[in-house]
């Protein structure tokens, strides 16, 4: 049976948090650490918050979900080593938790929505990774090696 070969993985940044006053429609922009590639990515308004939260350097004086979720990790002896966006499948994210056992040295890889995995990484100051495939897919830049195909004429407008 042919394996499946591992993506190459390109490490990302928090760019830009943008907050609006509905419910809907909060995004976070995210960065190449060391490229010119980019995307945006719509989150629900509670991970937006957490993030703001986490940038600000901003505590809570009872804990919120991710905060709890990040404590309970290291509660059991875990670190969360990196967040990683790992597909796109009709226009949805799907990411990753990658979580280091400290007592028995092994890798475990935890299913999230991006926005948490993203929200529990920043918070553990642990890295942030996308799949090449997926950011040559949504990346919003005309930069890079693999510059974006020229946008098809359609006609007047």
């Amino acid at each position: 049976m042919a394996q499946i070969p591992e993506p190459k993985w390109n490490e990302i940044v928090l760019a830009r948090i943008v907050l609006r006053d509905a419910d809907r429609g909060q995004q976070i922009y995210l960065t190449e650490r060391d490229g010119k590639r980019g995307f945006p990515m719509v989150i629900g308004r509670a991970e937006a918050e957490e993030i703001q939260r986490i940038v600000s350097g901003i505590e809570s004086p009872r804990p919120f979900t991710h905060q709890l979720a990040h404590g309970l990790v290291e509660a059991l002896g875990g670190q969360i080593v990196r967040a990683q966006i790992v597909d796109l499948r009709e226009g949805t994210f799907y990411a990753q938790l990658v979580l280091h056992d400290t007592g028995s040295s092994r890798a475990v890889l935890v299913d999230a929505r991006p926005s948490d995995a993203i929200a529990l990484a920043l918070r553990a100051h642990a890295s942030i990774h996308v799949a090449e495939f997926v950011l040559e897919q949504v990346r919003t830049d005309e930069s890079g090696p693999d510059p974006l195909p020229e946008a098809e004429d359609t006609g007047p407008a």
